[in-house]
């Protein structure tokens, strides 16, 4: 039998309903659309959330990481890329008493040593506390410690005038009161310096080297960081 527009759904168009079923229409699109809206600022705000807060949390741990190492023990951080080692304490050292230690790396050795006059570079309550390589910059020989008036083991004729820094292979002297200043011998240039700070309880730190570089390691460089280079940093 043939259908008729009759037998189907009919097509309800807005404009054909009364009024109130158009203004409950209305009421119920925008409703929806408000409900649609509400969705999407969740979504942006949980999106932005989920990207801003690890790098605020990150900001938040560096800033606090920083500020501990910068406030540990009163002692400021070290030459960049230099770590920060106690040595000693002020209280262990007397006039003339050496301690030898290694630094930057685990074979560089160096003397710590409290001179008894005022030196550069010096730490301590008297400005006397000085570190300094103990690898001559001659030909890499070790260095040892002569003070005032004193004479090196393998030279009883040569009389220190002031404390030094002296290597028997081939005489080198140096002038430990005056940034290592080479004083006697053949060797070229000082000796690198350890950089000391000492702490509020006297604890004595080795925090970086100044220039040259230490023999053997791009022996005369100004740049430190070659300190750094070939070897285990100490820890």
């Amino acid at each position: 039998m043939p259908s008729s527009e009759e037998d189907g759904p009919k097509e309800v168009r807005p404009e054909s309903l009364p009024e109130n079923a158009k203004v409950r229409r209305r009421n119920f699109l925008k409703l929806g659309l408000a409900f649609a809206v509400g969705l999407v600022i969740l979504g942006v705000a949980a999106i932005s959330q989920s990207l801003f807060a690890p790098a605020e949390a990150f900001t938040t741990k560096a800033s606090t990481t920083t500020k501990t190492v910068s406030t540990q023990g009163g002692i400021p951080p070290s030459t960049p890329g230099f770590p920060v080692i106690m040595i000693a304490n002020v209280s262990d050292l007397s006039v003339n008493k050496v301690i030898y230690f290694y630094y930057p790396l685990t074979d560089t050795p160096n003397i710590l040593v409290k001179l008894g006059i005022q030196g550069g570079g010096g730490v301590g309550p008297d400005g006397d506390i000085v570190a300094f390589s103990q690898t001559c910059q001659h030909l890499g020989c070790s260095i040892g410690y002569v003070g005032a008036r004193g004479s090196p083991a393998c030279d009883s004729s040569y009389v220190a005038a002031g404390p030094q820094g002296y290597c028997c292979c081939h005489g080198s002297a140096y002038d430990l009161a005056n940034g290592a200043k080479v004083i006697a011998g053949p060797a070229p240039r000082p000796v690198p310096q350890v950089i000391l700070k000492v702490d509020s309880s006297g604890n004595i730190y080795a925090t970086g080297m100044t220039p040259p570089t230490i023999f053997g390691y791009n022996t005369g460089s100004s740049d430190v960081s070659a300190d750094l280079i070939g070897g285990t940093i100490v820890s």
